[in-house]
């Protein structure tokens, strides 16, 4: 590597490729109870770790900007170049960089960095995020044929389903991770509704004490079974991850091959809705593909507000594309975040651009609420282009608003992390970091607010008294969370981006992957599931049935 180079990623001059893919955590100079200042760099162009879509090895790339985006660009030896849209709107990218925040990563990992990130994963001593949510997969078999789908039993030509006492090994590994066990897990798939054991594996991670339990479905037993919802709570279920890709239902004969999906999804919602107590949460989740669903987004956005007493919140996903395209073609169908909060804020009418954060923001209220109860929380420490996310909040007048509109969501994070610094590791640390925390107050204007919401400053209190849990509970169901996470593809890979990665897989090998390395980077799904597959065959003679069962 030239000099030059070394001097533009801001490492030693001495430095090698190996470095820059796998960089130290630069300019790192305090230690906090769970987060600490970023390594990443905040100038374009900056040089960044990717891979090339064609033979997978690690290669280097540029991100810079070019009328008004964020493009990548990268060169492989034997396949040549590779151009992409990394980010829609250079703007909001360099802001969404100032809230970048690295956690402490793991203390007992799995497996040491050898080979370089993302061959590594397991998780490995260069991790530095805990994990946010984990998916346990339960089986690759669906009742559904998506195209776009990451995994299925009849692409891959095998099954994929871990035994019962295995997925109970996953998951008590999850809880045994250090600093902050795994305090959410996501059972997917395949479709993980129809895996045999399903409602004894809910009951399974709910004895282990996982403080959030949801399931990843395409609501086909939610809509058929009118006592599906309320069993999934009653073995300790927490939140249905609904697939729901907009209001058309030529999307889903497209997309998920199904046509009449769209009524199956409000039979879902309305089983869910009937549900005692009342303690089951729904969130959206539409994969969003350029000229296809987009224009859908804001209608999208206010069916959640308009059953605003069942879906708490809105997951949007920009499709990762899967195989091999011409630049021209993934030029014409690429859609990033940014552009997500374009159409949100042309189509509603409420949002502003100025409501969206990278999800890093909320590590600094998890910081002081550290502090002040003495053990690390968990904190939402993914690379800025890993995730987005807004508050809407409905008044008693039936307006509504993004809660950044009258909540300084800038200086609010700037003196939490003041906070925790000044507080962290002093005599009566508990104590200081309470009552300095009331500062926080002060950026919220009520008289900002639609009318009733006069009891966001007692929420943001219940956040720190009670350690977050209530507070954020009461928090989200009085508000709608609109997000949207950007899953890599071979194309727009950021291997910066895997290192901070909060949404992991478990395996049955004891590893946990981050979602990006385990999908779309490395053959680690390929390889985790071929080794304990099972042939259509093998599956039928253990379970019973035909091979032609396997597919419903």
């Amino acid at each position: 590597m030239a000099v030059s180079e070394a001097k533009l990623l801001g490492y030693d001059v001495n430095a090698t490729e190996r470095d820059i893919v796998n960089p130290p955590n630069a300019g790192i100079t305090r230690k906090l109870t769970v987060i600490q200042p970023t390594g990443i760099k905040t100038k374009l162009p900056r040089k960044i770790g990717s891979l090339c879509p064609e033979c997978i090895r690690t290669i280097m790339g540029v991100i810079y900007e070019d009328q008004g985006r964020v493009m990548l660009k990268k060169n492989c030896p034997d396949h040549g170049e590779f151009m992409d849209v990394y980010y829609s709107d250079v703007e909001l990218f360099m802001k969404f960089e100032g809230y970048a925040i690295d956690g402490v990563g793991i203390d007992n990992p799995h497996t040491q960095l050898t080979s370089g990130c993302p061959y590594d994963c397991g998780l490995c001593n260069a991790h530095t995020s805990h994990p946010g949510i984990v998916n346990v997969d339960l089986t690759n078999r669906c009742n559904l044929k998506c195209p776009i789908c990451f995994a299925n039993a009849n692409s891959a030509g095998f099954v994929f389903e871990p035994p019962f006492e295995d997925v109970v090994a996953m998951m008590r590994n999850l809880r045994d991770l250090k600093p902050v066990p795994v305090q959410a897990i996501q059972f997917a798939g395949g479709e993980p509704t129809i895996y045999p054991r399903f409602f004894d594996a809910v009951k399974a991670g709910s004895d282990l004490g996982f403080p959030q339990i949801q399931v990843a479905t395409n609501a086909i037993r939610l809509a058929k079974e009118p006592d599906f919802a309320q069993k999934f709570v009653d073995n300790g279920g927490h939140m249905i991850y609904l697939q729901f890709d907009g209001f058309r239902d030529e999307s889903y004969i497209r997309a998920r091959k199904r046509p009449g999906f769209l009524k199956e999804k409000f039979q879902a919602i309305e089983n869910c809705r009937r549900v005692r107590p009342k303690a089951l949460a729904v969130t959206l989740v539409p994969v969003i593909v350029k000229n296809l669903n987009n224009d859908e987004v804001g209608d999208i956005i206010r069916f959640a507000l308009n059953n605003l007493d069942v879906v708490r919140s809105v997951n949007f996903q920009p499709v990762s594309f899967s195989g091999r395209m011409e630049t021209e073609d993934r030029m014409r169908g690429r859609y990033t975040q940014s552009d997500l909060v374009a159409d949100a804020v042309e189509q509603t009418g409420f949002l502003t651009k100025n409501d969206f954060y990278p999800v890093p923001v909320a590590a600094a209220i998890s910081e002081v609420v550290s502090v002040i109860h003495g053990e690390g929380k968990l904190a939402f420490t993914c690379h800025p282009a890993c995730g987005i996310g807004a508050y809407v909040i409905r008044g008693e007048d039936g307006r509504y608003m993004g809660v950044s509109q009258f909540i300084d969501i800038d200086g609010l994070y700037n003196e939490a992390l003041q906070i925790a610094e000044e507080t962290q590791g002093l005599k009566a640390s508990k104590v200081r970091a309470l009552i300095k925390a009331r500062r926080l107050l002060k950026y919220v204007d009520l008289e900002k607010a639609p009318k009733g919401v006069d009891k966001v400053a007692d929420l943001l209190k219940g956040v720190f008294y009670d350690g977050g849990k209530a507070g954020l509970s009461e928090f989200h169901w009085n508000t709608l969370f609109i997000g949207a996470m950007h899953f890599m593809d071979r194309y727009n890979y950021d291997i910066d981006r895997v290192k901070r990665c909060i949404v992991h897989y478990a395996t049955p090998d004891g590893r946990i992957i981050p979602f990006c390395a385990y999908n779309t980077g490395p053959t680690f799904r390929t390889e985790i599931e071929s080794k304990f597959a099972m042939t259509f065959k093998e599956y039928a003679a253990v379970n019973g049935g035909s091979e032609e069962d396997i597919h419903t």
